[in-house]
């Protein structure tokens, strides 16, 4: 890469592949892909292909013209080093075909060209038209809105601070500024700012190996106005919000629909979809099943939902896919020791979950479960009523299970994931954990 740096993007040769012309057109094939796989409805446009056919060229004219007007707003924001060499002008070299960060020897506004010393030493003149030269970032901004007509764009929060530049410049090129849209930074798991050089982001194709498009759009779509971190862990509770919005859709009336995320992420055309499973619990199925293949997954959901299927509900299907990629890669189980009072209520809810039938339903176990719990001092909460009028259950009580059967911090209802896992599954989890088996595996 090293005879390439300072280059044009478009005249770096491709470094993964021969597929592209050059760097920066591999560049915009991976944005024209986010597009399309969105489905935006848009009209691509290089910026190079726009400063060399000319499109600029009656701007970057002004630009020549009225150089000092552009400079008056640019030197206060430099440092002294900086403005003893900065010029909004960017030539191209003749000779290397790199982008020169060089001071202006001379700007002849009458014939639209600058003057500035070459790589070879010698002074040399190009027109500041067809390709020649570039402009520095922040001209750049103000000068594609006055040459293009923008009225509305939009940019992170990381340009605001520079929005009254780029607005005087556009200005001074004779447009009028646009109207903008200032967004929120994403943050890491560690609620620090995403940065290409740390490399602790989330990408988009990182996201849709791991959940659909829709989701992302779900997440995209939320209070843009507020920071967000985007890490991974976000993504299982952003599919199980979509499909949430999508099947209270159904219910609600005109105004409601308005309001509802899913109309906007569909453009209004929001499909029908029966989830039956959420994202989270497939997790945690997984967690538990440690499923090789699709298939072992479906054993339990048809179990769980007698007539649901891979074909007959293809979205749950593609979840089935996410779930077991997503497991694969990012789910550690941790699993610990029950102590002797957890061992006690282990041992009871097994007991209990015998007693059930085997089709009983998710709010059947969820009551054994919770009766089982009521009689257990360490889990009674005095602040909450039971249905009988006696102590409520702790929360303590279901993150206890969670921990010891499969070896996370929490997860969905315990009742709809013993009914999915099925009610003997779930007592022979029990029976592993309480003999070592699960703390001994991770």
């Amino acid at each position: 890469m090293e005879p390439h740096l300072q280059k044009p993007l478009t005249s770096v040769p491709d470094p993964w592949t021969n597929e592209y012309e050059s760097f920066g057109h591999h560049n915009n094939a991976m944005l024209r892909r986010f597009l399309d796989t969105f489905g935006f409805d848009y009209e691509f446009a290089s910026a190079t292909d726009y400063y060399r056919s000319g499109k600029f060229d009656h701007v970057l004219r002004l630009a020549a013209e009225r150089y000092q007007a552009i400079m008056d707003v640019m030197l206060p924001t430099l440092g002294a080093e900086r403005q003893a060499t900065y010029s909004p002008f960017l030539p191209i070299s003749p000779i290397s075909g790199r982008v020169l960060y060089v001071p202006m020897k001379e700007v002849n506004a009458k014939d639209g060209t600058v003057t500035f010393t070459d790589e070879d030493g010698r002074d040399t003149t190009v027109p500041v038209t067809g390709g020649h030269v570039k402009l520095q970032w922040k001209p750049d901004f103000g000068m594609r809105w006055a040459a293009l007509g923008v009225d509305f764009e939009m940019f992170g929060k990381d340009h605001q601070t520079n929005q009254h530049i780029y607005d005087k410049i556009c200005a001074i090129l004779g447009g009028t500024p646009p109207e903008h849209y200032v967004y929120e930074l994403f943050l890491d798991a560690e609620g620090q700012k995403i940065s290409k050089s740390k490399g602790n982001g989330l990408t988009i194709d990182e996201w849709l190996t791991y959940a659909s498009t829709e989701s992302l759009g779900l997440y995209m779509f939320q209070k843009p106005r507020v920071a967000k971190r985007l890490h991974f862990d976000v993504i299982p509770r952003a599919v199980d919000e979509y499909f949430a919005h999508v099947a209270a859709y159904e219910k609600q009336d005109a105004a409601a629909r308005l309001e509802n995320p899913a109309f906007h992420v569909h453009y209004g055309n929001v499909p029908k979809v029966d989830m039956p499973v959420t994202f989270a619990l497939l997790l945690n199925l997984a967690t538990a099943s440690n499923p090789e293949t699709p298939e072992v997954m479906w054993g339990y959901i048809s179990a769980y939902a007698p007539g649901v299927s891979a074909k007959t509900h293809p979205h749950l299907d593609a979840l089935v896919g996410y779930a077991m990629r997503y497991f694969r890669d990012f789910v550690k189980k941790t699993y610990r020791a029950p102590d002797d009072v957890e061992r006690s209520a282990l041992e009871a809810v097994s007991s209990a979950f015998a007693a059930l039938p085997a089709d009983a339903d998710n709010e059947t176990i969820q009551t054994a479960a919770l009766d089982v719990a009521r009689t257990i001092e360490r889990y009674q909460d005095h602040t909450k009523k039971s249905p009988t009028g006696g102590p409520g259950v702790s929360g303590d009580f279901f993150q206890m299970l969670y921990q010891v059967l499969i070896g996370q911090e929490r997860g969905p209802r315990f009742g709809s994931f013993a009914a999915l896992y099925g009610i003997e599954n779930t007592r022979k989890l029990i029976a592993k954990a309480l003999a070592g088996e699960l703390q001994a595996a991770s």
